[in-house]
């Protein structure tokens, strides 16, 4: 198993890298969550990478971090999630976003990522929701979010300390157009909503 790859980006052409190591080029392919943080050709490079075996060929994955890897790894485990879908969600969304669909059962969200289905939606939230503190940074709950935590998340979270559980918060939310509204204005909505 190939678990790193540290040497000079010669090619980047997306989705696909290609990573020189001791004089052997390795053809890498990534998520774009990976890809846009790459720096120039002919600079060094480490990535984290995956090396999947299939009768057909051998496709070395590559992450900007551990994270990322440990979050594909677990995909790869979710029935009918290849590795062509667990890219195109890491692609989509940051580990901590998906972690929060999950915890928030929020469909709605995941189903807007290219390839993913609503069906295809509430059965990566029901298969991913006993493995997803597993597949969390250090094996325990999922990492706090940024600082760029966006209104949305602000007023999840201070509804949920209300009392109220994730799955109904994020069901009174989507009955209402959040864009541009503050943490507050989301959470006044919100417990209107709750109120009728």
């Amino acid at each position: 198993m190939i678990g790193s790859l540290r040497g000079r980006l010669t090619l980047k052409q997306a989705p696909q890298v290609v990573i020189e190591c001791a004089g052997v080029g390795y053809e890498v392919e990534t998520p774009m969550s990976t890809f846009l943080e790459l720096p120039e050709a002919g600079t060094d490079l480490f990535l984290y990478t995956h090396l999947l075996v299939r009768e057909d060929a051998q496709i070395l994955y590559g992450f900007a971090t551990a994270d990322e890897r440990l979050m594909f790894r677990t995909l790869l485990k979710v029935n009918r999630v290849g590795a062509k879908m667990a890219l195109g969600i890491l692609s989509a969304m940051s580990t901590n976003d998906f972690r929060r669909c999950v915890e928030l059962e929020d469909t709605t969200a995941m189903s807007k990522i290219p390839g993913v289905g609503k069906k295809t939606a509430e059965r990566l939230i029901i298969e991913m929701r006993d493995r997803i503190d597993a597949a969390a940074p250090g094996g325990g709950k999922s990492a706090p979010l940024t600082v760029e935590a966006s209104a949305r998340n602000e007023a999840v979270d201070a509804l949920v300390a209300l009392g109220y559980k994730p799955k109904e918060v994020n069901n009174l939310i989507s009955k209402f157009d959040i864009e541009g509204k503050s943490a507050e204005d989301i959470i006044r909505m919100s417990l209107k909503q709750a109120a009728h």
